[in-house]
């Protein structure tokens, strides 16, 4: 495999972290909008109120920049996951499964069209989960959570289920939001993704 395009460098400074997000969030909406033929560093740059040098200053290109976007979901992810769990009311497990997907349907709704280009166009840009710092941090929050809620569990081996859990969200949030079927109410959707995860995890009691 390729090895991903990476930032020029990164920025330390708090006036340069939030030229970045700039820059970043311009990426978002440029991508969505126009996909990635009609995005370019020049439109992304105008778009963000910023010159062409400033953002080569830490995006050598549009790529390096679709990958910092990888990233950067992935970050949004975590801290999405991370903050329900952490002010949920709900203690028990379903509650705070139905907490963690809903969350993560309202963060993927943001920019459905962001996310319809980067997850079937740009799987390429996507860092591979065991080099993605991001994506570490999600399934240590995860595992946690699993743990908190052994005995209830039917998976023994808290790793794997750990690893299922996070593919069966990803794939049916990514489906409901980002081709939803038109016949399905959202919160008809939401409900079944929490079925299929606690069917999962606890068996037909479970569900």
């Amino acid at each position: 495999m390729k090895s991903l395009p990476q930032p020029r460098k990164a920025p330390r400074q708090a006036r340069s972290q939030q030229m970045v997000e700039v820059i970043l969030e311009a990426t978002a909406r440029v991508l969505g909008e126009r996909g990635y033929a009609g995005t370019n560093t020049n439109v992304v740059a105008e778009r963000a109120g910023v010159s062409v040098g400033s953002l080569y200053q830490y995006f050598p290109n549009k790529d390096a920049l679709i990958t910092a976007l990888h990233e950067r979901h992935a970050a949004q992810m975590y801290a999405a996951i991370d903050d329900v769990l952490a002010t949920s009311r709900a203690r028990s497990l379903r509650g705070r499964v139905q907490a963690m997907v809903r969350a993560l349907l309202a963060a993927h709704a943001v920019y459905p069209e962001l996310h319809r280009v980067l997850e079937k166009e740009f799987p390429f840009f996507d860092a591979p989960r065991e080099e993605s710092a991001a994506d570490h941090d999600i399934f240590r929050r995860v595992r946690q959570l699993l743990d908190e809620h052994r005995p209830e569990l039917a998976p023994r081996n808290l790793d794997l289920a750990t690893w299922v859990v996070l593919q069966i969200m990803e794939t049916l949030v990514h489906a409901a939001v980002i081709e939803p079927p038109a016949q399905f109410e959202p919160a008809a959707l939401e409900a079944s993704i929490v079925d299929a995860l606690m069917g999962y995890l606890c068996g037909p009691a479970g569900r």
